[in-house]
């Protein structure tokens, strides 16, 4: 978790703790959590299979932790997560399995997560 006001390089020292990694060769795929609207983020962070909701790809597409899958996840601005997402995150970063929205398929990845936010988590969740 890296924590620190807007500007100071969290994005920065993210990815250089990927590049000096073993993990380097791997993608680093960066999400910022305060862009993407909480309805879509589900779809976004766990990928969808065709006709999973209305206006899915027709072919579905791999959500960010299947782009992550061999490298880093770097969420930025966690704080602005959806509370209703975290226990599916959380099940995630225990088991390394999930589902596509839509899809009855387990599918497994290995992931280091990176996490920051400018925010005070302690005063966020008392």
């Amino acid at each position: 978790m890296l924590l620190g006001e807007s500007g100071v390089g969290k994005t920065s020292l993210a990815r250089r703790v990927h590049h000096v990694s073993p993990r380097a060769d791997g993608p680093f795929v960066e999400v910022s959590c305060g862009a993407i609207p909480a309805t879509l983020f589900e779809s976004e962070m766990f990928g969808c299979v065709a006709g999973a909701f209305t206006g899915a790809p027709a072919d579905g597409r791999p959500g960010y932790l299947e782009q992550a899958d061999g490298g880093t996840l770097f969420l930025d601005e966690v704080a602005e997560l959806p509370l209703a997402l975290q226990p599916k995150l959380l099940s995630v970063l225990q088991s390394g399995e999930f589902s596509r929205l839509g899809d009855d398929r387990v599918r497994r990845v290995d992931i280091r997560l990176v996490a920051a936010t400018n925010r005070d988590l302690a005063v966020i969740f008392q």
